[in-house]
């Protein structure tokens, strides 16, 4: 899964990379982001526009919105067939910039967490779904998910999911506003390749989503 995740690139980066032509006035500096608080997407409906939607994809059809609560990931084998995610797989994409994830390592009686990054710790862009829930008196809250495939070669002895990180090549197909052949879809779906990734161990200190400073990302020996 991917359950926690950093984005500390500014604006202007974020700009460059996903040719955005709209952002916000600020994003400050993000180091332990997660499920239920909003994060910034890159929507196809606004493929040059920075928004926020918040993490955790509640379907359109949903009765209660708590069921984002268990929707902050989707698998990517079975998406184009679930109903709590058919339908935005075939219309409603996005990418979800980072620049690293977390994830949790079995170490002798308790868990070590890991940041996990590019070697040249740029920014990417981890491929998603969004929706859009109205309130029965009109609100509107948007949503969205990270989609998970099986790991690379990195990723296997820590966790049996990774997120779907796309290539740049790819954001074109992945954000088109038509409908995709979904053959072509599930293609993207896949490991990213590991010789470009690497990780560390940091400080427990990341275990409690209140904590958001540099400090989540520092190493320590492991």
């Amino acid at each position: 899964m991917c359950g926690r995740y950093t984005l500390t690139a500014d604006l202007d980066m974020l700009r460059d990379v996903f040719g955005l032509n709209t952002v916000p006035d600020m994003l400050p500096p993000r180091y332990n982001i997660a499920p239920s608080q909003p994060v910034a997407v890159i929507t196809n409906e606004q493929p040059d526009e920075l928004t926020f939607h918040k993490w955790g994809l509640v379907p359109s059809w949903s009765k209660d919105i708590s069921i984002g609560n268990k929707m902050i990931n989707a698998r990517g084998e079975t998406i184009a067939e679930k109903p709590s995610f058919r339908s935005a797989f075939k219309r409603r994409r996005c990418l979800i910039p980072a620049d690293g994830f977390f994830e949790w390592r079995q170490k002798g009686g308790g868990k070590e967490p890991l940041f996990i990054h590019m070697n040249d710790r740029k920014v990417f862009a981890m491929a998603g779904l969004w929706e859009v829930w109205n309130s029965p008196e009109g609100d509107e809250l948007r949503t969205c998910t990270i989609i998970t495939t099986t790991p690379n070669s990195l990723m296997e002895p820590i966790h049996n999911r990774m997120p779907v990180i796309l290539h740049p090549d790819d954001y074109a197909v992945w954000l088109a506003q038509d409908e995709q052949p979904s053959g072509l879809l599930q293609a993207l779906i896949r490991p990213f390749e590991p010789d470009d990734m690497t990780f560390y161990p940091v400080s427990t200190f990341v275990n409690r989503p209140g904590n958001d400073t540099p400090e989540c990302i520092e190493p320590i020996a492991s």
